[in-house]
């Protein structure tokens, strides 16, 4: 990667403490290892201490998931940021609650399908080069429309259960250039 690169951190569904009592350590190692000059967060976060912690390694944008409703309902649903002259859209992607409830049922029904959330991220974000979203635990680098449709997965907890824990990085270049990288995390013992 060239000098004029931008490199960001992306990570969701923390569940701290909900689920897990702390924050994958591979995660701060791999933001400083690349040195993200910036980090999102897509949601359930559930604690600030982990917010804080990011803090530390770059100025983190974070977004409201299902599980921040209590402690974190400060932050905003949706956000549209610009990195690098790319316009990103950050969400959790749960929808408000009658969408977070068919989807549930959906999911019960029917099994995961990226179809249920993606014209839901598209309608939210238009203009946006970028959709970085959670919720799903599911890491997805995928082009539709000629945006970027990213989702990091989970550090602790992804789906399927058999899948390997996750974060990502995007890599923006000079040019408004976006390259999607999913970085995989050794399973904790």
């Amino acid at each position: 990667m060239c000098c004029n690169v931008i490199t960001v951190g992306v990570v969701s569904d923390t569940h701290i403490p909900d689920r897990a009592r702390q924050l994958n350590p591979q995660v701060i190692s791999i933001f400083r290892e690349a040195g993200v000059q910036a980090i999102l967060h897509a949601g359930d976060v559930s604690t600030s201490t982990t917010l804080e912690q990011l803090n530390h390694i770059a100025p983190v944008h974070a977004v409201r998931g299902n599980r921040d409703w209590v402690g974190l309902r400060h932050l905003p649903s949706a956000l549209q940021i610009s990195l690098g002259g790319v316009k990103v859209g950050l969400i959790h992607g749960h929808g408000p609650l009658f969408d977070y409830m068919r989807d549930r049922l959906n999911y019960i029904i029917i099994g995961y399908r990226l179809e249920m959330f993606e014209p839901r991220l598209l309608a939210a974000f238009p203009d946006a080069d970028v959709i970085v979203f959670g919720h799903t635990h599911r890491a997805l680098n995928h082009i539709v429309d000629g945006k970027l449709i990213f989702n990091p997965g989970s550090p602790h907890f992804p789906e399927p259960k058999t899948a390997t824990p996750s974060i990502g990085l995007l890599h923006i270049s000079g040019q408004g250039m976006v390259d999607g990288e999913i970085r995989a995390l050794a399973q904790p013992e």
